[in-house]
């Protein structure tokens, strides 16, 4: 393995954002072959150098990436005093320190993403990778238009005004208002404190998505692996994604699974109308491809038919809608 910065080769292993890092270092915190190292832009070697932390020694090993859905009343800190449900809590289950990348505060609930590589977390969280984060928001009435494009065209706040928004409304009662907040930054308890500014009340924010990672059927406090292909995608640059002909927010087709329902429990697929049950094969061959067969349907039991493009169940090759199988013509 090749030298490395020992910022990034302390990241790299869990032990902190890569400018944690960097304090770490300039306090006279880590060791390297036993001596202390205070100087940024130091390099290791992994296969050869030894490092230490407060006296522990840091090994490059496994890196995690997880996907987890953060029940409301849980903290995103590693350490609280308080003594608080904490995120870390529920993947205590895997051999390595894990922390969030980016936060969603205590009354928040929805997706947050895990892992012990700081490189990789600083990618994620970095602006200049544009990775648009989606908000479910509940709120109390009806919002006026004028507040919703607020919203969209960005609202001034203590630390500055916020990047524009992109807002879909979702369903309203006389009650409530359901709809989606799309951001590409992140700042503490921004969305809350966006809406409090046009005068809006929340019940319920859910993060629904990071970039091409979506909470699917999660459940609150499960997790799972992300997968290579959304590992990649989350450290493309825009410019990476023009490139490639991808978008930072769409997935694969079928690649998540269904789409959590607000709220609710975690929704199920709906089959396209007109599709195989059993997922068999077309039968009978390509459209207009020979003869009608003039015989008895095929295929097996019911529901194994042909797909026909989500346009309903369509008649069998050389069959009647009533009378059955045609006879020949005379």
């Amino acid at each position: 393995m090749t030298e490395m910065r020992l910022q990034k080769y302390l990241a790299m292993n869990g032990v902190d954002s890569r400018r944690k890092c960097e304090e770490l270092i300039t306090s006279g915190r880590v060791q390297v072959n036993g001596k202390v190292v205070t100087i940024l832009g130091t390099k290791v070697d992994p296969d050869r150098d030894e490092v230490h932390v407060d006296g522990e020694r840091k090994r490059t090993g496994r890196r995690h990436y997880i996907a987890l859905y953060k029940p409301p009343g849980v903290v995103c800190t590693t350490n609280d005093p308080a003594g608080r449900p904490r995120v870390v809590d529920l993947v205590a289950n895997i051999p390595a320190r894990l922390f969030p990348i980016g936060r969603l505060d205590e009354d928040s609930e929805g997706l947050l993403l895990m892992t012990n590589d700081g490189d990789f977390a600083q990618k994620v969280a970095h602006p200049r990778y544009e990775v648009p984060k989606v908000y479910r928001v509940v709120v109390k009435g009806e919002p006026e238009p004028a507040a919703l494009q607020k919203l969209r065209e960005g609202v001034w706040l203590y630390d500055g005004k916020t990047a524009p928004a992109k807002v879909f409304v979702v369903r309203t009662t006389r009650e409530l208002t359901t709809f989606t907040v799309t951001l590409q930054e992140s700042r503490n308890r921004e969305v809350r404190r966006m809406l409090a500014n046009v005068g809006l009340r929340v019940t319920k924010l859910l993060r629904d998505q990071v970039g091409p990672v979506r909470l699917g059927t999660l459940k609150r406090g499960e997790w799972r692996p992300l997968t290579p292909w959304e590992i990649e995608l989350l450290q493309r640059t825009p410019a990476e994604h023009a490139a490639h002909g991808t978008q930072p927010t769409t997935g694969p087709a079928g690649g998540h699974g269904p789409r959590r329902e607000f709220g609710g429990r975690p929704g199920r697929a709906r089959p396209v109308r007109g599709a195989p049950r059993g997922g068999g094969p077309r039968s009978g061959g390509p459209r207009g491809g020979g003869a009608r067969s003039g015989g008895p349907r095929s295929g097996g039991p019911r529901g194994e038919g042909p797909h026909n493009s989500g346009r309903g169940r369509g008649r069998e090759q050389g069959s009647s809608p009533r009378n059955g199988p045609r006879g020949p013509r005379r």
